[in-house]
């Protein structure tokens, strides 16, 4: 890792002790976004690390963001972790497939920290989001949208929404063709909020049904061509996953580390456990595991801010999300079972971490879709595309430095 990233880690990991850490097991219990911490990462720079600098924003690279999301779920949060980069989901398809008055007008508003979300799973169209149903009739100079989504983070506490929807008539039965993308401003009339989920973990942020009740929107807001939504959706998912698999790394170190310090404390009879073989053994498994992951994750960052082709970006994006939240499962088990009974009780954070640790093998895109996308990369034929994305080519002329004002967070 590069001097800025480590001293850029190094500042995030001391704003997460401090202000993170405190809060961590009360936000999981409440399950409630504290609006005073979302500034603190709006103030940081932290939300909108992804936006350019001549939008306004950090103009980080996705190194910097899987930095500040591992060090915040090392510092005791996988769910807080989120808030890094977090607006980048939107970023990203705008800054790929946005024209220019799209990118004058959303990414200076993204670059102040605004909350956006991704509407795109529906409660028949998870792992396969080309099976959606929500729909979008042109009528006269706008679209209107009718339909449902599931499982969104944020809902109405994000100011956008990139929503997916079918254009095409008639409905095709099945494929991403016909499904046009929406950048959607949430207090626009007809974009409801359902349902409040209530979740195993990743508690604290929020997570919603929306409905779209004739929900109109511009046809200046439709991102791209007709009908090519879908290959929006699939870069956001592509690039957003890396991020993910930081969170899973940063929580995993943050059990073994937990885990540890517990064994070397705690005493069966004359004996702390770390004199015990088949404990010490456990420990060592959980380090190297969560070490091979973390090389891994950095590993694919590293390609996709050099601007490696996107078909190599999706194999090993999804490489490292599979194995990061693989590792975050079972070394999170291994600390709850390194505490034994101690470990299940919500007294030590394990238990907290097991729980956020199972959500990194289900969002964006669970753990057998990342088998899918792997093996259809090593099994392709056709020749990858020499050409970078457009946004990695845009932080490669001079906005992909990993903080615009300072190499530290500001205190």
């Amino acid at each position: 890792m590069a001097a800025e990233h480590e001293a850029f880690r190094r500042s995030v990991l001391a704003f997460g002790a401090r202000e993170i850490a405190p809060i961590a097991a009360d936000v999981d219990r409440k399950d409630q976004l504290p609006p005073e911490i979302v500034e603190r990462f709006v103030d940081l720079g932290l939300i909108q690390l992804m936006i350019p600098e001549r939008f306004g924003g950090p103009g980080a690279d996705l190194t910097s963001v899987c930095v500040a999301r591992e060090a915040v779920a090392e510092s005791g949060s996988m769910a807080l972790a989120q808030l890094a980069g977090q607006n980048g989901i939107v970023a990203y398809p705008l800054l790929a497939y946005g024209s220019q008055e799209q990118q004058e007008r959303f990414l200076p508003e993204l670059a102040k920290g605004a909350i956006a979300c991704v509407c795109l799973s529906e409660a028949g169209a998870g792992s396969d989001p080309t099976a959606m149903t929500t729909r979008a009739r042109r009528d006269g100079g706008s679209w209107v949208l009718s339909g449902q989504k599931s499982w969104i983070s944020y809902g109405k506490a994000a100011r956008y929404a990139l929503v997916f929807a079918r254009t095409s008539e008639p409905v095709p039965a099945r494929g991403g063709g016909g499904i046009s993308a929406f950048l959607v401003e949430t207090d626009r009339p007809g974009f409801v909020e359902g349902r409040h989920n209530v979740k195993m973990g990743g508690r604290g942020i929020p997570n919603v049904e929306v409905f779209f009740d004739e929900l109109r929107v511009p046809t200046e807001n439709m991102l791209g061509d007709k009908g090519d939504g879908f290959r929006a959706a699939m870069r956001a998912l592509h690039l957003m996953r890396p991020p993910i698999g930081a969170i899973a790394v940063g929580g995993a170190q943050a059990a073994f580390g937990y885990a540890r310090d517990y064994a070397k404390q705690r005493y069966q009879g004359r004996h702390s456990l770390v004199e015990y073989q088949g404990l010490r053994w456990m420990l060592a498994d959980m380090a190297t595991r969560v070490e091979a992951a973390r090389c891994l994750l950095y590993e694919c960052v590293r390609q996709v801010d050099q601007g490696a082709p996107l078909e190599s970006i999706a194999t090993i994006s999804s490489m490292a999300k599979w194995m990061t939240a693989k590792t975050a499962m079972r070394v999170t088990t291994d600390a709850v079972q390194v505490l034994g009974a101690a470990g299940y009780m919500d007294d030590h954070p394990v238990e907290r971490y097991m729980r956020d640790a199972k959500l990194t093998t289900i969002y964006e895109g669970t753990s057998q879709i990342q088998l899918n996308t792997i093996a259809r990369g090593l099994i392709r034929s056709a020749a990858p595309r020499a050409v970078a994305p457009r946004w990695a080519a845009a932080h490669q002329a001079g906005n992909g430095r990993v903080h615009h004002r300072s190499e530290q967070v500001r205190s």
